[in-house]
């Protein structure tokens, strides 16, 4: 068995934005969870879904389909879910802490082939 994790614990165990931690796995499945400040870059996930859940502050996830672009503005608690395929950019002005859940090993930068901005940890996430 598991031992318990404490959400807050976590989160106060670190200070880097964009760089996901690794809480649990449910499965073959990552709960992450990141302190995310700024714009992230536009990228998807061609073969899964991922859920955001917005722990502290306020996230937008901008969003890319067949040439439309639309926003998603989340708040504390608020869940929403990118569709595999879809191409979006998380951004948060003012600051936020998030938990996501992704299949073990997905790449936090998702099919983005450009250059990775400083700021940004593309790995999968950093064991807790």
């Amino acid at each position: 068995m598991n031992p318990s994790t404490n959400i807050d614990s976590v989160l106060a165990s670190f200070e880097e934005r964009w760089s996901p931690r690794i809480l649990t796995r449910v499965n073959e499945y990552d709960v992450r969870l990141a302190k995310i400040e700024g714009r992230f870059v536009w990228h998807s996930h061609p073969d899964t879904d991922e859920l955001f859940i917005v722990l502290d502050g306020s996230l937008d996830i901008h969003l890319r389909e067949s040439g439309e672009e639309t926003t998603v503005h989340l708040a504390r608690h608020d869940v929403f879910v990118v569709p595999r395929g879809i191409e979006h950019c998380p951004e948060s002005s003012g600051g936020a802490a998030v938990m996501l859940l992704e299949p073990t090993g997905t790449l936090s930068t998702g099919d983005y082939d450009g250059a990775i901005p400083a700021h940004i940890d593309s790995t999968t996430g950093v064991e807790v």
